[in-house]
């Protein structure tokens, strides 16, 4: 480096110094606009994020999966078996005759109809329901979303856990089926939608939350309820309880009511359970349970 610089050589490095600042502090500007940007970007971002896990409207979902959603409708005969019971009169009485005529005519058959409701869990033809809508049952009818109606007959079903497997043959009808998510993902405060068929209005869509988990009503020794707040009455039984992916995390099967209508009170069976069940009523017509041969006896001196 040379001891001595020309007053030239000096202005050159001078500007050649002023000019690298200034482009210096242009791309810091320019850097820190670019920062502020992109967080900006990921702040609009999370508001996105909460906003889907809050929907607007879960019509979109509804749209999607109603016509998974079945009405079934079952029919019992009813036999006249409470005969009244004849006044005893002396032999011979003239009243003997006339109230025997009366007993012999007795109740005459009837037919009694109930309504419930089903979800297609395979597009051929396999309906998922409560046992409770079927038990008993004749005939056994399955209405889709389309007003098409379906005969149905039951390949299994488990009065333990309240579940029951229908199939019917779609023929040349296209069907639309559902499948089971993982119930233990749920946490309380989680959205879900159930859709059914209550007092026998046809689908209905609500909504709630899931309030609690893990109840247990005590309807038998399998109980793995899921709470929810969203709105179930009568006829919604066997239907869906939907989460916000369109995955059935259970079917509902109870409501807690004083009045017989929703109090914001109702149970859905888990799907994890009824996966399980649901797989072995599909496979063997009956569930398979495993138990322990173990019985009680009197102590005696032997």
């Amino acid at each position: 480096m040379p001891n001595h610089v020309s007053p030239f050589e000096l202005d050159n490095v001078c500007k050649s110094i002023i000019v690298r600042c200034t482009m210096d502090r242009a791309l810091l500007i320019r850097y820190a606009l670019m920062t502020a940007f992109v967080a900006l970007l990921v702040a609009l971002g999370g508001q996105r994020t909460a906003s889907a896990e809050r929907p607007d409207s879960f019509a979109d979902l509804a749209e999607k999966l109603s016509p998974a959603v079945v009405n079934i409708s079952t029919t019992m005969v009813v036999n006249g078996n409470n005969r009244p019971q004849m006044p005893q009169f002396p032999e011979g009485s003239p009243f003997e005759d006339f109230f025997k005529e009366f007993q012999d005519r007795g109740e005459p058959s009837r037919r009694a109809q109930s309504l419930g409701s089903g979800f297609i869990i395979d597009a051929a033809g396999i309906v998922v329901t409560n046992n409770h809508v079927i038990e008993n049952a004749d005939e056994i009818s399955v209405v889709l979303a389309n007003d098409e109606s379906f005969k149905a007959e039951v390949i299994g079903r488990d009065a333990k856990t309240d579940i029951a497997v229908l199939k019917i043959d779609p023929g040349n009808s296209s069907l639309t089926a559902v499948s089971f998510g993982n119930s233990d993902g749920l946490r309380v405060g989680d959205w879900v939608m159930a859709i059914g068929n209550p007092f026998g209005l046809g689908g209905t869509v609500t909504a709630g939350i899931v309030s609690a988990r893990g109840r247990d009503i005590g309807s038998g020794p399998y109980d793995d309820f899921i709470q929810t707040d969203a709105s179930i009455n009568r006829g919604n039984s066997g239907g869906p309880l939907f989460n916000l992916d369109g995955e059935v995390i259970g079917i509902n099967t109870a409501i807690f009511s004083q009045t017989g209508g929703s109090v914001g009170i109702g149970f859905a069976i888990s799907a994890n359970l009824a996966t399980q069940v649901v797989g072995q009523l599909q496979d063997y017509g009956r569930t398979r349970r495993g138990w322990l041969g173990v019985f009680i006896q009197e102590v005696t001196e032997d």
